[in-house]
């Protein structure tokens, strides 16, 4: 399984972006996916997830503003942010979890000017 994640850039306070991970190889319709966040100085962090099943969790600083949405016929993952804050300054990652494997995007930058 390979992840590529895209989408990042540079956006001001209250803006918005989409993150989109394209998965390839497995089945992505059973993995169960994810948003990680890491800034420097920090550990990563979970941002939300989405089941196979399409069920979507978040994170409290992001509840609200941030909508995952999974195409399986496309095999993409995607984020969509909105009303972005300086403090969501940071590469975003996201991983496939299926059958017990672990595997990771290589990261896009996304940097939130005030």
């Amino acid at each position: 399984v390979q992840l590529q994640a895209s989408g990042g850039g540079l956006v001001q306070a209250g803006g918005s972006l989409r993150l989109t991970c394209l998965a390839s190889g497995g089945v992505f319709s059973s993995f169960t996916m994810a948003w990680y966040r890491q800034s420097p100085g920090n550990q990563r962090e979970w941002v939300g997830g989405m089941s196979s099943s399409g069920g979507a969790n978040y994170a409290d600083s992001v509840k609200g503003r941030f909508t995952i949405s999974r195409d399986n016929a496309k095999n993409v993952l995607s984020l969509q942010m909105n009303n972005l804050k300086p403090e969501d300054t940071a590469v975003y990652y996201c991983k496939a979890v299926t059958r017990g494997d672990i595997y990771w995007g290589q990261g896009t930058q996304v940097t939130v000017s005030s």
